[in-house]
């Protein structure tokens, strides 16, 4: 399920990044936008994705670490200190 809401979320991200692109450059076309603007603003878009991709994966990674905890599953620190009584 995690996997799927993944995949979609790129899927719908990369539809929405080609969309800007095509709506730039029909304003480019127009005149209405020059290259470098468009460049900068691209540019700009990719920056707070990549912020946000990363905000996403820290907040994914905190919530599965609850989760584990809240199942009081093993971690692999468990695991690693269990083998070091056990010798």
């Amino acid at each position: 399920m995690l996997k799927e809401l993944i995949y979609t979320s790129l899927g719908a991200t990369s539809l929405i990044k080609d969309k800007i692109e095509e709506e730039l450059k029909i304003l480019e076309e127009k005149g209405k936008l020059n290259s470098s603007d468009i460049k900068t603003f691209i540019e700009s878009l990719e920056n707070k994705g990549k912020a946000q991709d990363e905000k996403f994966k820290e907040d994914l990674k905190n919530s599965l670490k609850e989760i584990i905890k809240e199942l009081g599953l093993a971690t692999k620190e468990d695991l690693e200190k269990l083998k070091k009584e056990l010798k």
